[in-house]
C-alpha cells in the first residue's frame, strides 16, 4: 500500500479515535441533543474531508503534470492555467453552503437546546398544575390567595395596605382618584379594562347632552370629584348628560361598551393585569408572569378592599 494512503488510514483513525474519546469522557456524552450531534457529526465529516483532500492534491502533485490553455494574465512570469473548477470541489462548497442555510434557518433555532424553552416548558406544567389543583376555589379562599400574589408583586408599588405609597401608585381601596378621572377624560383611555371596548374619547368628542356642548375644565373639576366621592355630591347632573351613555346612571358599566367607575369587579383587574395601563400617574405593565387563577384572585382581592 502507498505510504501516503496507510498514513491518511492512521491520522484518520487517530483523530476519529480522539473525537470519541472526548465525547465519551465529556459530562452526558451527546445527552440526545441534536447541538451535540451535529458538532460531532461536523467533526466526523471535516477530518474525513481533510485527510482525503490532502492526500489527493499531494498524491496530484507527486504524479501529475501541468497542462491546459494559460490565462493571458501573470504575475512576475508567473501564470495560470484556465481550468475548470474540479467538480468534488464544487459539489463539497454547494454542500456547504445548503447545509450551512438549513443549520442556521432550521436546525439549530428549532432542534437546539434551550435554557429559555425548558424554563418556559416548566413554568408551563406549574400553570397548568396550578390551575388543576386550585380551579374549583371561590369565596373567602380566593381572596386569600389573591393577597398572597398581591403581597409577593403588587405591593412593591402599590404598598402593604394597597394605598398606593403616596402616589407612587394608584391607591386601590378607592375605584379612582379625581386625578385619574379627569386624566382619562382630558386624554381618552383605551387600557382595555373590559378586553374588548372601544377606546373611551378625549375630551373632544365628550358632549354634554343638556347643553349640547363639548364638556368644560369646570364640568370635568366637578365630575371627576362626583365619581371620585363614590357617585355622591355635586355633579350629578353632569354625569348622567356626558357619562352615563356609557357607563350607566350607576356608573358600574355596561358590557362590551365601558368597565366599571364605581367599583372594581375581578374582570376588570384581571384585564389591568393582562394589558397593562396608562394614566396620570405613569404606565403599568402587563403582567404576563401570573397565571390566569392568580389574576383572578389579585381581582378577588382588590374588589375585596374597595367594599
Amino acid at each position: 500500500m502507498n505510504k501516503l494512503y496507510l498514513w491518511g488510514i492512521i491520522i484518520t483513525a487517530a483523530m476519529l479515535g480522539f473525537t470519541y474519546v472526548s465525547v465519551g469522557m465529556s459530562k452526558g456524552g451527546l445527552n440526545g441533543d441534536i447541538v451535540n450531534m451535529l458538532a460531532v457529526a461536523g467533526a466526523v465529516a471535516l477530518v474525513i474531508i481533510t485527510v482525503f483532500v490532502v492526500i489527493k492534491y499531494v498524491r496530484q502533485m507527486q504524479t501529475d503534470t501541468a497542462q491546459g490553455e494559460l490565462a493571458e494574465e501573470s504575475w512576475d512570469n508567473i501564470g495560470e492555467y484556465k481550468n475548470p473548477v474540479p467538480f468534488g470541489w464544487a459539489v463539497m462548497f454547494l454542500g456547504t453552503m445548503v447545509w450551512g442555510m438549513w443549520y442556521f434557518i432550521a436546525g439549530y433555532p428549532v432542534n437546539a437546546y434551550s435554557q429559555i424553552g425548558e424554563y418556559n416548558e416548566d413554568v408551563a406544567k406549574h400553570d397548568a398544575k396550578f390551575n388543576a389543583e386550585y380551579a374549583s376555589i371561590t369565596g373567602d379562599r380566593l381572596v386569600e390567595m389573591g393577597e398572597s400574589v398581591f403581597l409577593a408583586e403588587c405591593k412593591v408599588c402599590h404598598g402593604l395596605a394597597a394605598d398606593g405609597i403616596d402616589g407612587k401608585a394608584a391607591n386601590l381601596n378607592v375605584r379612582l382618584e379625581a386625578k385619574t378621572i379627569k386624566y382619562a377624560i382630558n386624554h381618552g383611555s383605551n387600557n382595555h379594562l373590559l378586553g374588548s371596548e372601544m377606546a373611551m374619547p378625549d375630551r373632544n368628542a365628550l358632549f354634554n347632552a343638556a347643553t349640547g356642548a363639548l364638556i368644560s375644565d369646570e364640568e370635568i373639576d366637578t365630575v371627576s370629584d362626583y365619581v371620585a366621592n363614590g357617585m355622591s355630591g355635586a355633579g350629578k347632573e353632569i354625569f348622567e348628560n356626558t357619562c352615563a351613555s356609557c357607563h350607566g346612571m350607576d356608573g358600574k358599566g355596561m358590557d362590551y361598551v365601558a368597565p366599571s367607575i364605581a367599583t372594581f369587579t375581578p374582570t376588570l383587574v384581571t384585564n389591568v393585569l393582562n394589558h397593562g395601563k396608562k394614566g396620570a400617574i405613569g404606565t403599568m405593565p402587563a403582567f404576563k408572569r401570573l397565571n390566569a387563577k392568580q389574576k383572578e384572585a389579585v381581582g378577588a382581592y382588590i374588589t375585596n378592599l374597595s367594599k
